[in-house]
């Protein structure tokens, strides 16, 4: 039996969005992986690092998730319930996670560290990625590219002129490496697939990553929550695609 929208609008604004963990979209939304596996390739740069940093860990579920942390291994995140969740599963494995606001200075001395990784940043901070980086360190984020899910967030908010450009164009990533005196060793672009099968996977979504529709409640967006619904109804899963950019930079040697 098809469920009714309200009982789906619901039931996903009602779930915990705590953390960064998507599993709960699991058989309701679908969203292509980019090709060069950004877990494993972290994994394998902290493996052999001996001082790491995570910024905007998040949850820290992604960290986690590594066989291996190096000796010293540090994490930031500013929201508090994902601050919570962070120390309950890094704390265990050695690591420290820091509240930090997002903004910089970094809470760490010049030097401290000799990788530091991030995986979609909301912002990057080039000067203080590089005053944090020993001479040799390196820099492995995976990010959030333009336009990613942009059919999705205009059929909430409108045209965005300028959405594929701006700050997370792969071009502005580069000339703020450059700018930092980082060296470029990777920066690689892809766009991917992404399909919601029901309304309140999209009211999931929208809930927790909050930028894609600034401001956003099931209250204030209802109307047209209600006309998407119809129209996977009509027409099956609203697609849309993500862009993601792979970054690698390193602190040039002293």
């Amino acid at each position: 039996m098809t469920r009714s929208f309200d009982d789906l609008v619901a039931e996903a604004d009602a779930v915990s969005v705590d953390g960064w963990d998507f599993s709960w979209l699991d058989g309701r939304a679908v969203e292509e992986r980019p090709s060069w596996g950004y877990q494993r390739a972290m994994g394998e740069r902290l493996a052999s690092a001996t001082a790491a940093l995570d910024i905007q860990t998040g949850g820290g579920e992604v960290l986690a998730g590594v066989p291996r942390l190096p000796p010293l291994m540090a994490a930031t995140e500013s929201w508090p319930p994902n601050l919570a969740k962070a120390t309950a599963l890094l704390h265990p494995r050695g690591a420290v996670v820091v509240a930090d606001a997002d903004e910089p200075p970094l809470p760490f001395a010049e030097a401290a560290f000799d990788l530091v990784v991030s995986r979609h940043p909301v912002t990057v901070w080039w000067d203080e990625i590089a005053r944090v980086l020993r001479p040799g360190g390196t820099y492995f984020s995976q990010q959030v590219g333009p336009g990613s899910a942009l059919e999705l967030v205009e059929f909430f908010l409108g045209p965005q002129p300028g959405a594929l450009g701006g700050a997370r164009h792969p071009d502005r990533a580069r000339d703020g490496m450059r700018a930092a005196g980082l060296d470029i060793v990777q920066l690689r672009s892809e766009t991917l697939h992404m399909e919601f099968r029901d309304i309140g996977a999209v009211v999931y979504y929208l809930r927790k990553v909050i930028w894609m529709v600034p401001g956003f409640t099931v209250e204030a967006y209802r109307d047209r929550l209600r006309a998407m619904h119809e129209r996977i109804t009509a027409e099956g899963p609203f697609t849309t695609r993500s862009a993601r950019m792979l970054v690698e930079a390193r602190k040039p040697a002293a």
